[in-house]
């Protein structure tokens, strides 16, 4: 018999977005099978957009553009043979190329007070949700800003937009076949902020006062042009403008002052957009004549058993008048007496003096005399003896040599012996080659270090090397040594050797080491430079380079320690090696500051308190809220991941207590609470309504009472709201009586109950899993009594 006819390939799933082709194929083992197409089990003839085509063995279905009617499932017959598939037409969320383009590449810019409106309209699968965020925390309607959304488009509304309207956006499209998100940045302007205070008054004299300020905390979104500074007598109510200051200086001298009168001042910044409010001095006093500043310390000029001569500088700061001369005086190192050595003021600024003892250790200080009288006296002198230079310094002690190459030697040595050592003034280094006898000077001046490096030296060569130590009487005895100069070692291009136990970002708790060891390869020797944020390190930070690695150690992390730090290598090859990692130092949160409420909506509690000291330093800091409702109960979060600093809270039952406390959170943990001091509540409005009275009194409206709805058993998550709610009649009007566990519950305030014209609730504000158990609605009346049970169940929100 002849062979039968099977399938070689199967028709797979489709799935394509809408208006995009599409394609469904499958390959029989027979050319002259007629094929049959069919969608949800309806033969297909013809349909819009649709073409059938065979290829020798292989049956085609294409789909030109295919939209929401080609979804379905398609089979393919031919003979006794079949196989089908599914086409599932994705249709996600699509905004227009141009207006994304426009939206994502340039920020949204507005004047402050300036209404703002972005509206973004959008294709796709309905339902779509539309989300905005900023800040990662969702956006919702409140009485500043509003978010309307709609099936073709979603828009963001700031009637009057403010500074802290500034940030980075995003709105997330989303339906059944995708997601969409979209980054905006809207930027709002404003004139500044008022300069930084305090104002501080850097210097006051009888003819000029001079002040400085700090930069205001916030530019108003445009550079700043200038600082206007102004002043007003005490007393009187005009101000008078001094003059501006350019945006980089901070500090003002104004010489429109009278002696003994006091005066305010003020400073405004000015950008573009206006001046801002005035940042105002206290009083300040333009003083009576000053005497002049202190001096450098005098200098030694020479010294001998008979005479010490000094000198000096005139002091920076001269008074309020001319200097006419100054004050020397002297003491014996290790007293703490000062002696004049001139009672009259000497006009020169050098003095020899001569009434010493011999081999005794002096120290001298100078002071300005001006028409106010002596100014301050200037630090003490270097403690000179009253004596001659009695020899030449001692030979040096312990000379070697420290390192080599194939054209240097790095010598090192040290002091002579503290009896011949003391006077030593520097250094001189001599050498020679092996076949030269006259010994050539290395350094034309004295070296002060205790280390030298001889540079142009030819390798495999031998060199004899000296070093004498230098005083006022002349160079002491030389110590000599042999060197001979190695090969050169390659030339190696600097290369840091990172690995993984060097991370680009490193996180330190506050007062714990930061260590960052980075090893290297480099010949010769590379210049090793750290930088923090660009600039050198501070003095608190340790760099140790020694034997192919360098060590960044700071011993106890501070919040300033936080940034960019950057290692770079170069030696005389030219080439540059760097390497740039990030630190961040943090602790656990300061507690947030004191903790307000008030109510901006009827009904409704905002939370507001003051930022966290943390906030300066912190990145990823956030704030949880908690409440509860009387002074013994349980504290329950009601909102999380808080980037601001108020929270609005909604869920408040009339007539009951509530008390907010405040956490800071980071990566660490969370701070100490701040809480509220005084409870929130909202009164109690009692439903009045009227009775009215029966027409007809022969007849007997009574009746016992009766439930027309009675309660049904619920099932809630933990934290959530329960609302047990039943209907009853009867006359008169049944009181109601709830009970948990056959406990009544009319004086327990965790539970409230209502009864609006015979529809009776049980409110549980926040359950947890101990308000589980059965509920109770009693009513009874003169006529009799009834009741009706219900279950509450709890489970875990997770």
């Amino acid at each position: 018999s002849a062979p039968r006819c099977y399938i070689n390939k199967q028709l797979l799933d489709v799935r394509v977005v809408k208006g995009e082709p599409a394609e469904l194929s499958c390959a029989v083992s027979k050319p002259d099978v007629v094929g049959t197409w069919f969608k949800d089990g309806l033969k297909l003839t013809s349909m819009e957009g649709v073409v059938f085509e065979k290829e020798g063995l292989v049956h085609k279905l294409v789909i030109n553009k295919v939209e929401d009617i080609h979804a379905g499932k398609y089979r393919f017959e031919g003979g006794d043979i079949k196989t089908e598939a599914s086409v599932f037409v994705e249709d996600p969320p699509q905004v227009d190329k141009v207006l994304l383009k426009n939206l994502t590449s340039v920020p949204t810019v507005a004047k402050a007070g300036q209404p703002v409106k972005i509206k973004i309209p959008f294709e796709g699968r309905l339902p779509i949700r539309a989300t905005w965020l900023k800040d990662r925390m969702e956006l919702a309607d409140d009485t500043r800003i509003r978010v309307d959304k709609t099936n073709t488009f979603t828009m963001l509304s700031i009637p009057s937009s403010d500074r802290k309207d500034c940030g980075d956006y995003k709105v997330r499209l989303k339906n059944d076949s995708g997601v969409v998100e979209i980054n905006l940045k809207l930027v709002v302007i404003d004139k500044p902020q008022p300069p930084a205070g305090p104002i501080k008054i850097v210097e006051s004299s009888a003819n000029d006062i001079t002040i400085q300020w700090n930069p205001p905390k916030d530019d108003g979104g445009k550079p700043l042009q200038r600082y206007i500074v102004e002043r007003q007598q005490v007393g009187k109510n005009e101000w008078v403008t001094l003059g501006e200051t350019p945006k980089s200086c901070t500090t003002f001298t104004t010489n429109k002052v009278e002696q003994d009168m006091s005066y305010y001042f003020r400073v405004r910044a000015v950008n573009a957009e206006g001046t801002s409010e005035a940042l105002e001095s206290g009083e300040v006093k333009a003083v009576s004549k000053a005497t002049p500043g202190a001096p450098d310390p005098p200098e030694i000029v020479s010294a001998s058993k008979d005479t010490i001569t000094i000198a000096w500088k005139t002091p920076r700061k001269t008074g309020s008048s001319r200097i006419v001369g100054y004050i020397v005086q002297k003491r014996k190192k290790g007293t703490m007496t000062w002696l004049p050595v001139n009672n009259v003021p000497v006009a020169d600024k050098k003095l020899e003096m001569t009434n010493l003892k011999r081999g005794l250790q002096y120290e001298f200080r100078v002071a300005a005399v001006n028409a106010a009288g002596m100014g301050d006296a200037s630090e003490p002198s270097q403690p000179v003896f009253a004596r001659d230079s009695t020899k030449p310094p001692g030979q040096v002690q312990d000379l070697k040599v420290s390192s080599s190459n194939g054209t240097s030697i790095t010598l090192t040595w040290k002091r002579p012996e503290s009896k011949d050592g003391f006077d030593v003034k520097g250094y001189e280094v001599e050498m020679r080659s092996y076949n030269n006898l006259n010994w050539i000077k290395c350094n034309t001046l004295p070296i002060e270090a205790t280390t030298y490096t001889i540079k142009g030296l030819q390798a495999k060569e031998m060199y004899f090397l000296r070093v004498r130590a230098l005083n006022d009487s002349g160079a002491g005895e030389a110590a000599e040594l042999e060197a001979c100069i190695k090969d050169a070692p390659p030339v190696v291009a600097p290369r840091l050797l990172i690995d993984d136990t060097v991370k680009s970002l490193l996180v330190v708790k506050a007062g714990n080491t930061i260590r960052v060891t980075i090893p290297f390869e480099a010949s010769p020797d590379p210049v090793v430079t750290w930088l923090k944020d660009g600039l050198s390190l501070s003095n608190r930070a340790t760099i140790n380079t020694e034997n192919g690695t360098t060590q960044l150690l700071i011993g106890a992390a501070e919040y300033p320690d936080s940034g960019t730090y950057t290692i770079e290598l170069q030696n005389g090859l030219g080439k540059r090696e760097t390497f740039t990692f990030q630190v961040q130092v943090t602790d656990i949160p300061q507690p947030p500051g004191p903790v307000q409420l008030y109510e901006n909506v009827p009904n409704t509690v905002t939370v507001a308190w003051e930022p966290s000291a943390s906030e300066k330093w912190e990145r990823d800091l956030y704030y949880t809220v908690l409440k509860r409702e009387s002074q013994k109960g349980l504290w329950c979060m009601v909102g999380d991941l808080i980037y601001n600093n108020k929270f609005t809270f909604t869920k408040l039952i009339p007539g009951r207590d509530y008390y907010f406390r405040v956490v800071a959170k980071n990566n660490l943990g969370a701070s100490d609470p701040s809480e509220t001091v005084q409870p929130w509540r909202i009164k109690k409005t009692k439903v009045e309504f009227q009775v009215k009275p029966q027409k007809y009194r022969d007849v007997n409206h009574k009746q016992p009472p009766r439930f027309l709805v009675p309660l049904k058993p619920h099932v809630v998550t933990t934290g959530s709201e329960c609302r047990m709610s039943c209907a009853v009649g009867g006359c008169p009007p049944p009181k109601i009586t709830w009970y948990k566990d056959n406990r009544d519950l009319s004086n327990d305030p965790t539970y409230f109950c209502t009864n609006d014209f015979g529809v009776c609730s049980l409110v549980v504000a926040g359950v947890t899993k101990r308000d589980e158990g059965e509920y109770m609605a009693e009513a009874t009346n003169e006529l009799g009594r009834t009741f009706c049970k219900a279950f509450l169940t709890i489970k875990g929100n997770n």
